[in-house]
């Protein structure tokens, strides 16, 4: 824990997270904590981490599990977003310690007080926390079996990572995911427990817990999890192994380590007899009776969410405390905030986060109540008054259909909301829809390495907003099940589609028009590019449908970037065409204009409406192979990219007569015309860069800070 502090608890971005005036958005569980300053949040987060290592040190101990204990809870209801399961193990760890006597053994308390130094500790300080990690272990292991988790569908990707490589080799992917990621889960949280419980069994448990968690640490994003886990596998062997462990070091070594001889009796403990030093005292029977009623009530928790119904999502309960670790897996595909002037009746949007630093509101009904609960309030020092806030959250669960989480036509503002009843505005998970996954898997398998899809289901009287860009070409939507009306918002056009129908766009084809591709008449509709649409479903059971797309953008710059690399090694291997038989090395003349060879940029990912363009040169050379004054004998050797806009000093579009400077990944050359022109590197003496061009124009090398005079025969100048 005192390495977790920094890390996963914050405190090394506390000033963003806590800056004092910081409009931001806060989910505590209890409605009335607030942060305190920030200067108050350091000596906080101070007070933690000082407890954890008096804890680890065993230093004022008690004093040290409160400073540690007291603000931990503190932080973690005050966060409900930071919320997980592990988090939560480590509050329970650290409450069960400060009743626990864990300071008896290789302890700085244990140097000043000889009552503690090498005692016994009572049997039940070790039946909490055995008890604690086999919670942990088979609520897990009950938790996976979900029909989702059985069925290969939780994690379904995660079979591809390097660590399943080894089973690859023998299985399949399909095979690996369900047989080793989601089987061997599933096995290992059920057997954990049991298997470290009893001695024959203990190693090889674990052997296969240390690997198990070794593998998460490397998987998963969960900060000291998997060595807090390991950590804890010493707590089900022998309690005698620590001085057996340190028996074995040499002897010179030994004096400086906690002693080897055996415990001497404690007080806190009960030993048997019928002498009267042999008698259980009220503090003991507390102590059986408080390991019972906490076992049981961890027990409990998990399932006891039919109490909590406010809290109740697709998922059961708060994310955290219900040991269902890895069962769930989502998908964001669409996120719209939308308010409205409660007096103008103006409406807008707004970002989806805005104001928040975490995105786990967007699965939680009470997260989402108390984010339109905080919008309220800041929306009018924006000039909107009282403002009405809608939510329309799109989601896969566990690779289902994308689907609405809340309904979108109520404000959340004004919504009821308890922690003890079901939320009425949230939409059910279309469960009768899960058999439709492994299709939807054999749909995705029929497609080509540049055709995505997305699957959607809709809900009756709800309608879809969908922009169609125009770099997305042969976008089609087709019906899976019931009837949907296609709204065309430009045109004011409908179009009813039943159950096998669809619509299709066709690039630079005319918007409107409702024939198929080519002008053709058929049963694909034209869908037109750069417009919105809606998708209105009618039926009276919920509709499914999907989109397939293909990014025509991206599949032209990656043909280009396959003709550039091909260029790249046959300039290289000295194999081009060239203008000039004396001339092997040169690069082939290129044909047509310099746009028609100019990749074209992904619009929706160049916010600033860079435009790409490509150079030749030679990054590894550190001195120029022919002098400026001769040019024509510079060797292009490798293909450099980048991006500028028109006439700034990182376009391609050159104006005549004027000097401006090209940047490269990896290369750094100048863009000229004509004249003589002052060529600045703007990266290392070492990186060179070439230009090439027509035939008629030189092929030149230039260094840093080099003048050159480049003769330009082409009429109106050239082009690099």
């Amino acid at each position: 824990m005192a390495l977790d502090v920094p890390q996963e608890r914050g405190l090394a971005q506390l000033e963003r997270r806590y800056l004092d005036g910081l409009e931001v958005c806060r989910f505590p569980l209890l409605p009335f904590l607030e942060p305190l300053p920030l200067d108050w949040m350091y000596l906080i987060y101070g007070l933690m981490f000082l407890g954890a290592l008096g804890i680890m040190l065993g230093c004022c101990y008690r004093l040290s599990c409160v400073a540690f204990l007291c603000p931990y809870w503190y932080l973690l209801l005050l966060d409900k977003t930071s919320w997980n399961n592990h988090s939560y193990l480590y509050g329970l760890l650290g409450f069960q310690l400060a009743l626990l006597g864990a300071d008896r053994y290789g302890s700085v308390d244990g140097l000043f007080r000889p009552r503690k130094r090498n005692a016994h500790v009572p049997l039940w300080n070790y039946t909490l926390l055995r008890a604690q990690v086999f919670i942990v272990y088979f609520i897990a292991g009950l938790k996976k079996l979900d029909a989702d988790w059985v069925g290969g569908f939780s994690m379904g990707t995660l079979a591809r990572h390097w660590l399943f490589a080894p089973f690859r080799l023998v299985l399949s992917e399909e095979l690996t995911s369900r047989l080793v990621v989601h089987g061997g889960g599933l096995v290992l949280d059920l057997s954990a427990g049991f298997l470290l419980f009893f001695d024959a069994t203990r190693p090889l448990a674990l052997v296969f817990v240390t690997y198990f968690h070794c593998m998460n640490s490397q998987l998963f994003s969960i900060g000291m999890f998997s060595y807090t886990m390991l950590a804890t596998n010493g707590l089900f062997c022998r309690p005698e192994w620590p001085r057996g462990l340190l028996a074995r070091c040499p002897r010179w070594l030994q004096g400086w380590l906690p002693s080897t001889e055996p415990p001497q009796p404690s007080p806190d403990c009960h030993y048997g007899g019928r002498r009267a030093r042999g008698r259980l005292r009220p503090r003991q029977h507390l102590a059986a009776a408080f390991t019972i009623l906490y076992v049981l009530e961890q027990l409990f928790l998990p399932y006891s969410h039919f109490i909590t119904q406010g809290y109740n999502n697709w998922t059961n309960g708060l994310y955290g405390y219900s040991w269902d670790m890895m069962v769930h897996s989502r998908f964001h595909q669409h996120v719209k905030i939308t308010y409205r002037d409660g007096l103008t009746g103006e409406v807008g949007y707004l970002k989806p986060g805005a104001f928040t630093q975490s995105r786990r509101w967007r699965d939680h009904a009470d997260m989402l109540k108390q984010y339109s609960a905080c919008l309220s309030r800041l929306l009018p020092r924006y000039n909107v008054s009282q403002p009405q806030i809608y939510f329309d959250v799109w989601v896969s669960i566990n690779e289902r259909f994308q689907q609405r989480l809340v309904d979108p036509r109520v404000d959340l503002v004004r919504a009821p909301w308890s922690p003890w009843t079901p939320t009425p505005w949230l939409l059910p998970l279309l469960v009768d829809l899960s058999p439709w996954r492994q299709r939807l898997q054999e749909l995705e398998a029929q497609l080509d390495g540049h055709t995505d899809a997305v699957f959607i289901a809709d809900f009756p009287g709800l309608h879809l907003e969908n922009f169609v860009s125009e770099d997305l070409g042969n976008t089609s939507l087709r019906v899976l099940r019931g009837q949907v009306l296609v709204e065309l918002v430009e045109q004011q056009q409908n179009r009813s589609l039943q159950e096998g129908e669809g619509m299709q766009v066709r690039l630079g084809g005319p918007r409107g028009d409702w024939g198929c591709p080519g002008g053709a008449d058929g049963p694909f509709p034209q869908l037109p590019a750069g417009q919105y649409h809606k998708v209105h479903t009618v039926s009276p059971e919920p509709s499914c449908y999907m989109y397939l797309y293909v990014n025509t953008t991206a599949l032209e710059l990656e043909r280009n970037l396959t003709r550039l690399r091909e260029l790249r090694e046959r300039v290289r291997n000295g194999t081009g065409e060239t203008g000039d038989p004396e001339q092997p090395w040169a690069p082939p003349t290129p044909q047509g204009s310099p746009e028609s060879l100019t990749p074209r940029f992904l619009g929706p990912r160049n916010p600033h409406h860079l435009t790409p363009w490509v150079a030749l040169g030679d990054p590894k050379s550190s001195t120029s192979s022919a002098p400026a004054e001769q040019p024509g004998h510079g060797r292009a050797q490798s293909v450099s990219l980048g991006w500028g806009t028109a006439g700034s000093p990182n376009s391609p579009h050159l104006i005549p007569g004027e000097q401006q400077h090209g940047r490269m990944m990896g290369t750094a050359s100048p863009c000229h015309l004509r004249g003589e022109v002052t060529a600045t590197s703007q990266l290392p003496s070492a990186d060179w860069g070439g230009w090439w061009g027509p035939p008629e124009s030189p092929v030149t090398q230039l260094g840093r800070s080099q003048q050159c005079p480049v003769p330009i025969t082409r009429p109106g100048g050239s082009w690099g």
